[in-house]
């Protein structure tokens, strides 16, 4: 053995034979890191999904977002729209081949007010790849999706499964994005170059 690996090893022993106390011994982990915004969570969501560069809509019920949704698919000229969501196929959806579609839709397990994030997972019918393999991405959701935080959004699902936890948990909070070249931000890259989140006003009793 190397003096230098024995001098690691050695002071490594050292080092956990006196282990560190807690920086914070009487923190309570179940205190929330972030303050409770004043705005309703959905507010709050679009302002972040927004700053992100994501596009929203609010609709006051589901034939309203059937109406905004059909009007944003005639405007773009977007004539390949796959969907695997057996509440939105039958009223969207005219392509089976994701490849080729111009932009995809898709539900979502619940949504992250604080960063502006969709949460998604393998367990819905879209599966794993319908919100990073068309070149557009289309959530529809409801109010009662929302959540404040990540942690909450984890429980949620956790609950959800009964801790049987998705195999993928997806974090999507606006386009895809990357700086690796020269610290330059750029979108779309891996990833959808656009998304847009339709957020269903749901009753408080739904």
């Amino acid at each position: 053995m190397s003096t230098a690996k024995e001098n690691i090893l050695k002071r490594i022993k050292q080092a956990l034979a006196k282990p560190v106390p807690l920086p914070f011994p009487e923190s309570d982990e179940k205190t929330a890191i972030f303050e409770t915004p004043q705005d309703e969570l959905d507010v709050t969501f679009a302002e972040a999904f927004t700053q992100l560069q994501g596009k929203f809509a609010f609709c006051f019920d589901e034939k309203d977002m059937q109406q905004q949704l059909q009007q944003l698919i005639t405007d773009k000229q977007w004539s390949k729209i796959y969907c695997k969501e057996d509440r939105w196929n039958e009223q969207f959806s005219n392509t089976i081949n994701l490849a080729t579609s111009d932009a995809a839709i898709t539900g979502c397990e619940c949504l992250v007010a604080r960063t502006g994030t969709i949460v998604l997972s393998a367990a819905e019918q879209s599966g794993r790849t319908v919100s990073v393999y068309a070149p557009i991405h289309i959530c529809i959701a409801y109010t009662n999706q929302l959540v404040f935080d990540i942690k909450d959004a984890i429980e949620l699902v956790n609950k959800k499964y009964n801790g049987n936890i998705p195999s993928l948990i997806t974090f999507a909070s606006g386009p895809s994005r990357t700086a690796d070249i020269e610290k330059t931000l750029v979108t779309g890259v891996h990833g959808p170059k656009e998304v847009y989140l339709f957020l269903i006003d749901t009753p408080p009793n739904n």
